[in-house]
């Protein structure tokens, strides 16, 4: 009882060498809120459809405004750390989403409930670059890698438990507890993280490039939308009118096309403007001399590679479980356990190797478990499959993330000066989002096309006339499965809800495969890491101590 109590006195007093690691319990349940929920929603929207009556494209928005925002302003919260104090910034972006979810919880509208979602987007993207520069300013050497690992098996535990955690809330309780359970959240996080953590900025922090801030949000916003509406709104032409407010998108050519357009010339100018300013020794909201280590370098296109894969499955395994195996989102959220039970598991196998056996050969260990779990799991999807053999492939697929995640950020950020971590982390959490958002939308568009065709040559084999073969693949593919169902209570479209069922896990299969080949490109770009750690970049103390422009 004296220990416990002296060792909460000595955490507070500051001076326990032990207080870095209670921070990291803090650290990574900050984590854990803004992963949680990103996956929680999902399994949640079903309700609010009910209770709210949003429309089809309010419920788009529910699930994708968190997003948008999030990737959207990674880099800038990352450079922010870095210059106002990364403690302070965790802190404010806790309290941010934590009020935000407050508000959600209690939306009484669908437009309240999307704003709410766009300020947890603001929040939870002060949080994860803001995480990773901490762990980065606190260890070093094998507690880093040990701290690293705790991180990244962490967010693969969190992206399985959501699903489960959200699911018991909205069938015992009510929708509103899925954003609920963040306020208690993020009061022991504040108050964790001012016990324990001790704050770090850079010591000459430099001023900010407001323009190049807003180039940065420019391309992340348009290239975000776009690789996320691309199926909604048509690749190149009109398929489905953006509308805002009164106003409906005139031309034939799609929104998607002028999106990337756009992000491509935000992006060139912010490349450009930002070479020259670093040259100059201005501020630049990345200084681009990182790229010149080529840990880092190497390491972010790495990342983004793994990441068209390594939650891809994710994505389809929850509506083929529940609408073509009839699982309730509690059940659902327990198959998926199996991938958190193996990403918490890879926590101590990372920690046990830290020191003994390289960073990137522990990633790459960790790719070739991702693509052997993902492989298994698409060889025994089917109509009838038993949840059970899914359990295997779940747990090596959640070993390997476990692994990989947390070893690549190392990786990436083990040559980064100390006062650059905040861009350096906000640089690879970025090149993660950019990676994910677009594996999420070929994956999703692979599961759908895949289903669609699928169905109609088979409800075409089965002599129905054109015009209903139409009706049912529509309302089967636009339902994202949720027709199935519907089918199959009705005796006369039974065989068409068996045609749908196997249809829509021919699809799950073939994006199974193709979140394979993902990662087994990232597994032959990760054999580019490893080498020799480069010498500090020569921009970085002048760009720290810059002036304001």
């Amino acid at each position: 009882m004296k220990s416990k109590l002296l060792d909460k006195l000595v955490i507070m007093a500051g001076t326990s060498p032990r207080r870095r690691w209670y921070a990291l319990v803090f650290i990574s349940i900050a984590v854990s809120l803004i992963i949680v929920d990103s996956t929680i929603v999902n399994v949640a929207v079903p309700s609010i459809v009910d209770e709210l009556g949003i429309s089809s494209t309010q419920v788009q928005w529910v699930q994708e405004a968190y997003t948008l925002v999030f990737a959207s302003l990674l880099l800038l919260f990352g450079v922010f750390a870095d210059r106002w104090g990364r403690r302070r910034l965790l802190l404010i972006g806790v309290t941010i989403f934590a009020l935000a979810s407050v508000a959600a919880s209690f939306s009484p509208t669908g437009e309240l409930l999307i704003f709410s979602r766009v300020l947890q987007g603001v929040g939870g993207a002060m949080i994860l670059p803001t995480t990773l520069s901490l762990i980065n300013a606190t260890f070093t050497g094998r507690e880093r890698g040990i701290a690293f690992a705790v991180w990244g098996s962490t967010i693969g535990g969190m992206a399985a438990v959501g699903p489960l955690l959200g699911g018991w809330l909205t069938t015992e309780f009510s929708w509103r507890w899925a954003f609920g359970i963040n306020i208690p959240l993020g009061i022991l996080i504040i108050a964790g993280v001012l016990f324990t953590v001790t704050e770090s900025k850079a010591l000459r922090p430099g001023g900010l490039d407001i323009i190049g801030s807003a180039l940065s949000v420019v391309f992340f916003a348009t290239l975000v939308f776009g690789l996320i509406e691309g199926r909604t709104y048509g690749w190149w032409t009109t398929e489905d009118g953006l509308k805002l407010g009164d106003w409906t998108w005139p031309w034939s050519i799609s929104p998607i096309p002028v999106a990337f357009l756009i992000a491509a010339i935000a992006l060139t100018l912010f490349i450009v403007r930002g070479v020259r300013r670093t040259r100059a020794g201005r501020p630049t909201l990345i200084d681009f001399s990182l790229f010149s280590l080529t840990s880092f370098r190497n390491g972010n296109l790495v990342a983004v590679v793994v990441s068209l894969g390594e939650f891809g499955i994710i994505l389809a395994l929850p509506l083929w479980l529940q609408f073509v195996l009839g699982f309730e989102a509690v059940q659902t959220g327990l198959v998926l356990l199996a991938l958190a039970i193996g990403s918490f598991a890879a926590s101590g196998v990372a920690g046990a190797l830290s020191g003994k056996v390289r960073p990137v050969v522990v990633v790459r260990w960790g790719l070739v478990a991702e693509i052997v779990g993902v492989a298994a799991i698409g060889f025994v999807v089917g109509p009838d499959t038993a949840w059970g053999l899914l359990l295997p492939g779940l747990f090596v697929y959640g070993m390997g993330v476990g692994l990989a995640t947390a070893q690549l950020t190392g990786v990436i950020l083990v040559d980064v000066p100390v006062e650059m971590s905040g861009q350096g982390s906000g640089m690879q959490s970025t090149s993660r989002q950019i990676g994910s958002a677009l594996g999420i939308a070929i994956l999703g568009t692979i599961l759908f096309t895949t289903t669609a065709s699928g169905l109609d040559a088979r409800l075409t084999d089965r002599g129905l006339p054109a015009e209903q073969v139409d009706t049912i693949t529509s309302a089967v593919v636009d339902s994202a499965g949720g027709a199935i169902a519907g089918l199959a209570e009705n005796p006369q479209t039974a065989d068409a809800a068996d045609d749908a069922a196997a249809a829509f896990s021919d699809g799950t299969r073939i994006s199974a495969f193709t979140a394979a080949g993902f990662l087994a490109a990232g597994l032959l770009a990760a054999i580019s890491l490893g080498g020799r750690p480069a010498r500090r970049p020569e921009g970085a103390a002048a760009s720290a101590a810059a002036p304001a422009a």
